[in-house]
């Protein structure tokens, strides 16, 4: 029997091994990403994350790691709970055996964290829903169904239809950089009546901009007759999966339109002009994440401009 060791990250020379060994992951399931030690780096200087406690190593003796749990997630309560998020990343030839003891740890340390801030906490885990193993396993643990959200693509080859906005409306990208503040309030209106919805704050919006793959250009907004921030389309691209995986992929990152200012059209403009973008930047194919039960049929609208399901992911939760 292989005897493990777990541990924290314990130094910047770490996130090269984790980068190889999420990778190994990836090519053997999802195809998805291509991991770098300078991105992985990067997310570990996130304000919500504590890089020596938030995530946690399987190893053999002979050092390679065979497993990686990550517990994330805001630090600020919502509806009086403190929710976090588990993500389990196991070597191809060891799924199935890790997966028990990093739900223990994620439980164990979402409780701490938790206890130090004198709130209940809620884990919420998630798989693709074709992951029988890890669907049972979430079930068998007591973690409950919550939610179901779909990747859909477009491709970018077929005719666009034309951006139409309400009159007296414009869309700038952020380039010029808009205040951090006015852009955050933005986010925070336009997403407080969805699930899951926790308040973004200008530390973790600035941390997001440092991101290596952000670009301005493609940072969208639509601004209103009297110069209100009225809705938003941030487009990525992933420089390294693409080339990885030989693909011109862009994503829409998050779209919306801030209260107020719904139901004119105003989403629809700004998600074809995204996708007119991303196709004038050299991409073939949109990608984009939607909740199944979003409340302002963001569904609808993706299917009305040519989006179409590629996959599954759903949610469990539970009380930790």
């Amino acid at each position: 029997m292989t005897t493990l060791i777990k541990r924290s990250v314990s130094s910047h020379a770490d996130y090269q091994r984790i980068a190889d060994f999420l990778n190994v992951c990836e090519a053997a399931t999802y195809r998805e990403y291509c991991f770098t030690a300078a991105e992985l780096a990067h997310d570990a200087t996130s304000p919500n994350f504590d890089p020596q406690q938030d995530r946690c190593l399987w190893e053999d003796a002979a050092g390679q790691i065979l497993g990686m749990a990550t517990v994330w997630g805001p630090r600020e309560p919502s509806d009086g709970r403190l929710d976090g998020h588990l993500s389990m990343r196991v070597h191809p030839e060891q799924r199935g055996r890790l997966e028990p003891d990093m739900l223990r740890w994620g439980e164990n340390r979402l409780r701490q964290i938790g206890q130090a801030r004198h709130l209940p906490t809620r884990l919420y885990v998630h798989c693709r829903e074709t992951e029988g193993d890890r669907l049972s396993l979430f079930e068998s643990r007591g973690f409950a169904f919550e939610r179901r959200f779909l990747t859909e693509e477009r491709s970018l080859l077929e005719p666009i239809p034309a951006v139409q906005l309400p009159n007296g409306f414009r869309i700038i990208d952020n380039q010029q950089r808009v205040p951090a503040q006015a852009w955050v309030d933005l986010y925070n209106q336009t997403f407080i009546d969805h699930w899951g919805f926790h308040p973004l704050t200008v530390e973790v919006y600035e941390h997001w901009l440092s991101e290596s793959d952000y670009r301005p250009e493609l940072d969208l907004m639509a601004v209103a007759p009297d110069g209100t921030l009225a809705g938003f389309c941030s487009c990525y691209i992933s420089r390294h999966s693409n080339a990885h995986f030989d693909r011109r992929e862009g994503w829409i990152g998050a779209l919306g339109t801030r209260r107020g200012f719904r139901r004119m059209g105003l989403g629809r403009s700004l998600l074809l002009s995204g996708l007119h973008l991303l196709r004038t930047v050299g991409m073939d194919t949109a990608l984009l994440g939607v909740d199944t039960q979003n409340p302002n049929a963001a569904y609808d609208l993706y299917h009305s401009v040519g989006f179409a399901p590629k996959f599954a992911r759903v949610s469990f939760v539970k009380a930790v």
